[in-house]
């Protein structure tokens, strides 16, 4: 099965026509879908009407799911699948979240350029967001999701520097990248919970064979080298792997499924009008090893 692909950005980034995921997917599909995947980085899939329990069942045919730091920690959720996250606006009781609520300051983590779950041993592969309902656009912005394209960012890179930085190590710590906008609140033991963990700076994606650069907020330095040095290094290749030539920005509208691999892009959200809800529903497949056990 192919599928029909338009293309979004020059670089990556593709809309898939024709395709109803509320139904059961066969296993032709879930290759078809791979190989865009592989080849474009992030799908956009419109006008999918998915329950939870129906995005869960898509995204379980593309690996096993993460259950979030999240929904983890959760004593009670507005959504009831631990492995739907709700990257919403709004509390357990489907309320606006106040301005100082502790759950939307560590959200406000998600704004900065990210690879999710790059913090744990073994981090995560696709991430799937369907959209339930989208905030009308502001000032502020519409709540836009950029997706940057980290294979062209290492292709772009001065090709002297392409060998220099391939053995390199990173370790990556959602501590730190929460302490970059202010959110330091928390809960006791939560950090022991969530050690720093290590990863590769070059990856080579399985699918694509292609080198990616795996950049994150929760990057924090560079294993063996002075602390300064490696920040000064991590704020670099972010500052380079964000141009605007290399960032899709997607507008959403209800109805909305994207699916991106975290293994070949960086995202972030934007500001959005926090008067009106944005109630986001996403799943997140494992990958099954550790990037240091890869060759880049």
């Amino acid at each position: 099965m192919s599928l029909e692909l338009r293309q979004l950005h020059p670089l990556f980034a593709a809309e898939a026509a024709g395709m109803d995921l509320s139904r059961p997917i066969d296993a032709a599909t879930v290759d078809a879908i791979w190989r865009a995947i592989d080849e474009h980085a992030v799908i956009v899939f419109r006008d999918q009407r998915l329950d939870d329990a129906q995005l869960r069942d898509v995204a379980a045919r593309f690996g096993p799911l993460e259950i979030g730091r999240a929904a983890a920690e959760a004593k009670r959720r507005r959504l009831k699948h631990p492995e739907i996250g709700d990257i919403s606006n709004l509390d357990e009781d489907g309320r606006l979240r106040d301005a100082y609520d502790r759950r939307r300051l560590d959200m406000l983590g998600n704004r900065l350029w990210h690879t999710d779950a790059s913090y744990m041993p073994v981090p995560v592969v696709l991430g799937m967001l369907h959209a339930v309902a989208v905030p009308p656009a502001s000032a502020l912005g519409g709540g836009e999701t950029e997706f940057a394209d980290m294979r062209a960012a290492y292709d772009a890179l001065p090709e002297p520097m392409k060998p220099a930085i391939d053995p390199l190590i990173v370790e990556h710590d959602i501590f730190w990248s929460r302490a970059q906008i202010g959110f330091t609140e928390f809960a006791p033991g939560e950090r022991e919970k969530y050690p720093p963990s290590r990863q590769r700076l070059v990856r080579r994606h399985p699918g694509s064979r292609r080198k990616t650069v795996y950049l994150s907020a929760h990057a924090s330095h560079i294993v063996g080298w002075p602390v300064a040095d490696g920040r000064v290094l991590l704020y670099d290749l972010n500052l380079h792997a964000t141009r605007p030539e290399f960032v899709y920005s997607h507008k959403w509208r209800v109805g909305d499924l994207v699916i991106w691999d975290n293994r070949s892009t960086m995202h972030r959200g934007r500001p959005h009008d926090e008067t009106q809800p944005r109630d986001l529903r996403r799943a997140t497949t494992l990958d099954i090893g550790s990037t240091l056990e890869e060759a880049a």
